[in-house]
Parts: structure tokens; sequence; C-alpha cells
């Protein structure tokens, strides 16, 4: 628990780009927790009705030793049900309509058997494919 504060306190700029976004229910009335501890883990943003995961990762997880964490995290979250969806910090700085699209399109694929949400997270005439 104290680790997770210490990361929320330190959040990387992209991280509160997103958090903006996704913070007090924002994102289309979804509950988002960041820097949430899971497990062994600490989720960088997690939806605990979704079980949607999703983590920004900057240059040192393009690094072999990187990718094999990040995949091993992966297995681990996917066998407890959920689903990680991972965005380079760059994405969320240069191209944050389309990670805040995939999102909706994550929540609405994990929210298949339950009611839609009320509204779109995306202005009028965005959020279209």
């Amino acid at each position: 628990m104290e680790r997770a504060r210490l990361l929320r306190k330190k959040a990387t700029q992209p991280e509160r780009i997103l958090w903006r976004h996704l913070r007090n229910r924002n994102f289309a009335g979804y509950k988002f927790r960041r820097q949430h501890p899971f497990k062994d883990y600490v989720l960088d943003f997690y939806c605990p009705t979704a079980k949607l995961a999703i983590e920004l990762d900057g240059g040192g997880h393009n690094y072999h030793a990187g990718q094999i964490r990040d995949r091993t995290r992966s297995e681990f979250l996917a066998r407890h049900g959920v689903i990680v969806l991972r965005f380079w910090n760059h994405q969320v700085r240069r191209e944050l309509d389309s990670v805040l699209r995939a999102i909706w399109f994550a929540l609405g694929e994990r929210q298949q058997n339950k009611p839609s949400p009320s509204s779109s997270p995306f202005g009028k005439g965005r959020g279209e494919v």
C-alpha cells in the first residue's frame, strides 16, 4: 500500500494526462483507481467493474527483460480475470483520442453481458470509427 501511495505522488506526465480523463467517473461513469495494488503488483489504472487494467509504458519496457516481466504480469492478471491494455507514454501524449477510444472499446467488450454505459466519454462528433 505504501508503494502505491509513493507511485501516485511521483506520477509521470502521461499518467497525469490519462488520469484527468479517467478520474471521478469521468469516463462514461466507470470507476477507475490509480496505482491500485493487485496481489504482488501495482496497476497504473484499474477498473474493478470491468476487471480492466491500463498500463503506461516508458522506454524501459522496450528491452527484452522488460517485455518478459510485462508478459509474466499480464499472464498472471489474466489468470485472475483481468485484461491488460498497454500503451506507450508517447501514445498518451500524441494520440490521446486513440488511447481513449481503445479503452472505451475494451470496456464495451468486457461489459457485453451487462448494461452499456449511459453515455460516451467522447464529445459530440468524437469517438466515431
